[in-house]
Parts: structure tokens; sequence; C-alpha cells
């Protein structure tokens, strides 16, 4: 597990651990984002690169779940419904993924995101 340097915040540590899936080094990044979530569980922001992460290496129950905690902690944010929706296609779940696409755009019309994908459903 990755070492909490003296003064770090919890901000701090979520950035190392995207850091490190920025250059793809998932094992670090999950230790790093396991660790925010151990000290805040209800940090979307780590769920939602967990569920990235967890897509990336195969994981796809644990995606989702993951994706659908951070979507769940903040319903207004567009980013992570579209890496569920995202996911929810790739995994030939249509109705889900149309569900979530429908959400971002009801939310935003002109979501270029949502709109190429929702194409594909």
């Amino acid at each position: 597990m990755g070492v909490m340097m003296a003064g770090e915040s919890l901000e701090d540590r979520f950035a190392r651990g995207v850091a490190h899936e920025v250059v793809g080094e998932y094992e670090e990044a999950v230790q790093e984002l396991l660790e925010v979530l151990r000290e805040d569980a209800a940090h979307a922001g780590a769920h939602m690169h967990l569920g990235l992460i967890y897509g990336f290496t195969g994981l796809f129950d644990e995606s989702v779940e993951e994706l659908r905690a951070a979507v769940h902690l903040t319903p207004s944010d567009l980013v992570a419904r579209n890496h569920l929706a995202k996911t929810y296609a790739m995994l030939g779940c249509n109705d889900e993924a149309k569900e979530q696409f429908t959400f971002v755009l009801e939310q935003g019309p002109d979501n270029e995101e949502a709109l190429k994908n929702l194409v594909y459903l």
C-alpha cells in the first residue's frame, strides 16, 4: 500500500492515484484509490477512476459496480455517466447504456460523447 506523506491531503493521494492510472501503473493506482476510499467511502472520483481501471484490466463486474457508485454519489456528473454508459454498451447492456446516455443528453443536449455513442445502440 502507498504511504501517506506528512501533510498530504486526501486529494493529494487521489491525484497520485490518477497520475499512476494515466501512465498505466494500474496496480499502484488501485492501491492509492482504495486508500482514498478507506478514508472517504463517498469519494466519487475515486470510485469512477477505480471503475475505469477495472474496465481496462478486464474486471468488468467490478468496473460497473464502481462506476455505478460514482454515479449514485454524484448523479449530475455527466463524465461518470458517460463512462458507465460506455461500459454498459461494451458489455452488451444496451438498454442500460441508452438510459445513461439519454440522461446525459437531457442534461446537456450538446454532449458530444453521448451523441456519438448513442448512435451505435
